[in-house]
C-alpha cells in the first residue's frame, strides 16, 4: 500500500467511531487499509462491515479504496432475541435502540455537521477557483449572471437545510426521535399504521418490514439519512458521512470491474516504483486506473484483443488524466508481443460469464503469463469457480502442499493479516474467513513455476469469484 500521509489540520474529535461497509470477502483488505492509511485503532470486523476509531480528517477518509460506504457509528449492540420475547418487548427494544442515549445522538450529529461543513467549504473554494479560471478565459456577462443566480439559489437551499438541521437537533434534545411531519395527513396515516399493528387480525399480529430508499431530486431535499441494520448477529445504527458511496470513483468514466475489487487486487501485487505492470486482458482499464492512482511511478501497460474495449479504456484514461501513465496496445493474451521474463507484475480479471467463454483457454493464458513474467514476479488474477476447476485439472492432484499452503516457503509470502491485526477481530468470525480462504489455497496446486501464495473468495453479486496471487519460483525447464 502507498505510504500514509500526515493528517491535515481538520479532523473528527479524538476517539470518533466509524464503520465502513465492504463487499463480501473484502473485509481483510479493508482491515489492513484502515490501519495503514488512517492509523485506525479499535478495529473490529463482522461480515460486511469494519468498525474503527480514527482522528484522520475528511480528505483522508475519502481516500479509502476497499470500502463501499462510510458511516459515523451511533450504536452497535447484540441482536434482539426474537425467540424469547414478545412482539411488544421487541417494539420496546426498537424504541430503546433509537431513543436511548440522546447525548450520543447529539454528539454524533455535531461531528457529522462539522464534517459536512468542512466538505462544503472545500467544494465551494474549489468551485470558485474553477469559475475564476473560466472567467479569465472570457466568459460572457450573461453566463456569469446565470452562475451568480445559481449560487444565490444554492445559498437559499443551504440556509433552508441549516434550518432543518436546527429543527432536527431541537427535536432530539426534547427526546423526540421521530421526525416532524409536514402534513397532518401523514401523521394520521402513520397513527393508523401503528393501530393496525397493535390490533390482532384473525387471532394473529400483523408484522411488516419497512424499507425506504431515496434517489434522484427528492434525495437532495434531505440533509442526511439514518442507517439501521438489524440481523441475527448485531444491531447497528449510523449516519452516512457522504451521499455518494466511496466505491463510486469520480475519475472513472465508464465502469468495468468493480473498483473496490480492482484496488484490492492491485494492493496484493507488491507494486514498487519503477516496476513494469501488465494487464493482458485490460478491458476498460479499471485495474490499471486503480493501480496508477495509488502507485503512480510505475510503467503500466494494458492489452486487449477488442477494439471497443481499448477505445473505452482510452476514454477512461483521458477522463482520469492518466493518458501519459498507461500505455494501451492491441494483442492476444495467449500471444503477447513481449520478451520472455520482461514483466514484473501481472494483474488481470480473467473474464467469465455468458459473454465470455475462456474456461478452455485458461491453461494457455497462464502459460503465456508465466513466459513473460520474470522469476520472483507476481501474478494476481480474478478467477471464477469454473477457472479453478479447469486449473486443478491441468496438474496432477497429488502435488504435495505443506499444512499452511505454499505461502510458508515462497518469497514475499505472508498471512492475510499479521497476528496483531488478527487479534483485534472476533476469533470465530475471522477463523471462519481465514479457514475458508486457506482451504481454497491448499486445493490449488502450482501451475508450472507459478506457485499460489494467497487466496480470497469475494462476491461479485450473484457469482462468487476468487482472487489468487501467484509467485514465479523458477524459470520453466529448470
Amino acid at each position: 500500500m502507498a505510504a500514509v500521509t500526515e493528517d491535515l489540520h481538520f479532523g473528527p474529535a479524538a476517539g470518533t467511531r466509524f464503520f465502513c461497509t465492504a463487499s463480501r470477502g473484502l473485509e481483510p483488505f479493508l482491515l489492513r487499509e484502515v490501519r495503514t492509511r488512517l492509523r485506525a485503532t479499535q478495529v473490529e470486523y463482522i461480515s460486511g462491515k469494519v468498525f474503527f476509531t480514527t482522528c484522520c480528517d475528511l480528505n483522508m477518509l475519502k481516500r479509502l479504496k476497499s470500502a463501499e460506504r462510510l458511516f459515523l457509528l451511533i450504536k452497535k449492540q447484540f441482536p434482539f432475541n426474537v425467540s424469547s420475547v414478545s412482539k411488544g418487548q421487541i417494539f420496546n427494544e426498537m424504541e430503546k435502540l433509537i431513543n436511548d442515549d440522546p447525548e450520543n445522538w447529539l454528539n454524533t450529529l455535531s461531528i457529522w455537521k462539522n464534517l459536512l461543513e468542512f466538505d462544503a467549504k472545500e467544494e465551494e473554494l474549489s468551485q470558485k477557483d474553477v469559475n475564476s479560471l473560466k472567467r479569465k478565459v472570457g466568459e460572457d456577462d450573461n453566463t456569469i449572471a446565470k452562475k451568480v443566480k445559481t449560487e444565490q439559489v444554492q445559498e437559499i437551499h443551504k440556509n433552508k437545510e441549516c434550518q432543518r438541521e436546527k429543527q432536527t437537533e431541537e427535536t432530539l434534545e426534547q427526546g423526540n426521535c421521530i421526525t416532524q411531519r409536514e402534513e397532518l395527513q401523514e401523521e394520521e396515516l402513520q397513527n393508523d399504521a401503528v393501530e393496525a399493528v397493535d390490533t390482532p387480525t384473525k387471532g394473529k399480529h400483523l408484522t411488516f418490514r419497512v424499507s425506504c430508499r431515496c434517489s434522484g431530486a427528492i434525495a437532495k431535499t434531505f440533509t442526511t439519512q439514518i442507517f439501521i441494520h438489524l440481523s441475527d448477529i448485531y444491531s447497528v445504527v449510523g449516519i452516512p458521512v457522504f451521499r455518494v458511496p466511496l466505491a463510486s470513483r469520480a475519475y472513472i468514466k465508464t465502469a468495468g470491474l468493480r473498483s473496490t475489487i480492482a484496488w484490492a487486487m492491485a494492493s496484493l501485487a507488491e507494486i514498487k516504483a519503477g516496476a513494469f505492470v501488465l494487464d493482458p486482458m485490460c478491458g476498460l482499464g479499471t485495474i490499471l486506473l486503480e493501480a496508477a492512482k495509488e502507485w503512480p511511478d510505475v510503467y503500466y501497460v494494458g492489452a486487449d484483443v477488442s477494439d471497443s474495449q481499448l477505445l473505452g479504456a482510452s476514454d477512461n484514461l483521458k477522463a482520469a488524466g492518466l493518458k501519459d501513465k498507461i500505455e494501451l496496445l492491441k494483442g492476444s493474451v495467449i500471444e503477447l508481443p513481449l520478451p520472455s521474463e520482461s514483466v514484473d507484475i501481472i494483474i488481470s480479471d480473467i473474464p467469465f460469464g455468458k459473454k465470455f467463454k475462456l474456461g478452455k483457454d485458461i491453461k494457455s493464458i497462464l502459460q503465456e503469463m508465466e513466459r513473460v513474467l520474470h522469476v520472483g514476479g507476481t501474478i494476481v488474477l480474478l478467477l471464477s469457480g469454473d477457472h479453478l476447476r479447469r486449473l486443478k485439472g491441468c496438474e496432477e492432484s497429488s502435488v504435495s502442499l505443506c499444512p499452511k499452503g505454499s505461502r510458508t516457503d515462497e518469497p514475499g509470502s505472508e498471512e492475510c493479516l499479521n497476528p496483531e491485526e488478527k487479534a483485534a477481530v472476533p476469533e470465530p468470525a475471522w477463523s471462519s474467513l481465514e479457514a475458508s480462504n486457506q482451504e481454497h489455497l491448499d486445493r490449488m496446486p502450482p501451475f508450472g513455476s507459478l506457485v499460489p501464495v494467497e487466496c480470497y473468495k469475494v462476491s461479485l453479486g450473484k457469482p462468487d469469484a476468487f482472487i489468487y496471487k501467484y509467485k514465479k519460483s523458477h524459470s520453466p525447464g529448470q
